[in-house]
């Protein structure tokens, strides 16, 4: 019996995939007021695909954009990114697109990789402007929260100096905050305000929260990450 369970151990032991030490990095960064949960698909979909992953945690309703970048990212990017012989890509969920283009208007990653934004907020959002005076808006969402409109943070970064796809949403769960935003959108963002000059965009029938866990949207950001495209 212990030499059968021994064999067992052993047989699913050398089925599971571990990331190679060669293998590039990809740094997960969540949106305004979710958690890594919210990316693990995307963690585990990347892990099958050999990559280190790296899936940050982060208090994003009670820090700015830029103390986000500057301190947290930062230093994750010093402590958990030690190999300089491999790439360093990135997934980012909505406010987490704009944390990392906050940290690369000011720093420098020498072994940048690829870059997939889901439905970043690149030239803010109509959504913000409607709401950024409520109270419970304000205490939900915290500093990054009000950093968000169309007049904030992300229109005051620079361009993608980078290899950037960015998937966007069309489809919305909220018939009211889409009443407030112009265009085609997915509930918090437009499709024309996700996308920056120089970029792949790619637009999906999905919901702002929900789209990192989309099969499509996975398979995408794998192809992206792969080969510098969606390929589609």
């Amino acid at each position: 019996m212990n030499r059968f369970i021994i064999v067992a151990v052993t047989l699913t032991l050398a089925q599971i995939k571990l990331p190679a030490a060669t293998a590039d990095y990809v740094i997960l960064l969540h949106g305004l007021g979710r958690t890594p949960v919210s990316m693990k698909r995307v963690e585990w979909t990347l892990q099958k695909q050999n990559y280190r992953v790296i899936n940050v945690a982060y208090p994003s309703t009670r820090m700015s954009i830029q103390d986000a970048a500057d301190r947290l990212l930062g230093e994750v990017l010093k402590s958990r990114t030690t190999d300089p012989a491999v790439k360093i890509h990135f997934v980012a969920h909505s406010l987490g697109g704009i944390i990392l283009r906050q940290y690369l208007s000011n720093h420098k990653i020498e072994n940048l990789g690829r870059v997939v934004m889901l439905a970043p907020p690149n030239h803010g959002s109509e959504l913000v402007d409607r709401l950024r005076s409520n109270r419970f808006y304000r205490f939900a969402t915290g500093p990054a929260g009000q950093q968000l409109g169309t007049s904030g943070v992300p229109n005051q970064l620079g361009p993608a100096n980078f290899e950037l796809g960015i998937i966007a949403g069309d489809r919305s769960l909220n018939p009211l905050f889409s009443s407030w935003i112009s265009g085609a959108d997915e509930g918090q963002v437009s499709v024309d305000r996700t996308n920056m000059p120089g970029a792949e965009l790619l637009v999906v029938h999905h919901s702002h929260t929900w789209m990192a866990w989309s099969k499509r949207v996975n398979s995408a950001t794998v192809q992206f990450l792969r080969t510098g495209s969606f390929g589609e």
